[in-house]
């Protein structure tokens, strides 16, 4: 095998796997976006799911529960909900909420909370 043989079935080589990883980029980029709709899909089957539920109250020995009724603020993007506060005052609640946006850098307005409980 001369010189000019092996450059070129090394050329064709590359080429080979350079096509073959640039067309896995595509493959994953499309499950990337077809597994989006979905879970967007199913997200709001949920949503719509969970508002007929009711959940109920359950709390142990010794703790007071206090649920605060979000008001429903759709307009502006808000989440809304229920959120459970077991043996936990309403500004430390705030307060770890403030710091949980902050240390995972995702705005409070995207955050939804469902029970902040105290660990004795």
């Amino acid at each position: 095998m001369t010189l000019m043989d092996s450059l070129m079935v090394s050329l064709i080589g590359l080429v080979v796997v350079f096509s073959v990883l640039i067309l896995l980029s595509f493959l994953i980029k499309f499950q990337s976006v077809v597994l989006g709709y979905i879970m967007t899909d199913k997200n709001k089957l949920d949503a719509a799911s969970a508002k007929g539920k009711d959940t109920g109250d359950f709390t142990a020995e010794g703790e007071t529960v206090v649920t605060a009724e979000v008001p429903n603020i759709v307009d502006e993007g808000w989440s809304t909900g229920e959120l459970r506060l077991l043996g936990v005052d309403e500004k430390t609640a705030a307060m770890i909420m403030a710091i949980v946006s902050h240390e995972s850098q995702i705005p409070l307005s995207e955050l939804q909370f469902k029970m902040i409980k105290a660990i004795n």
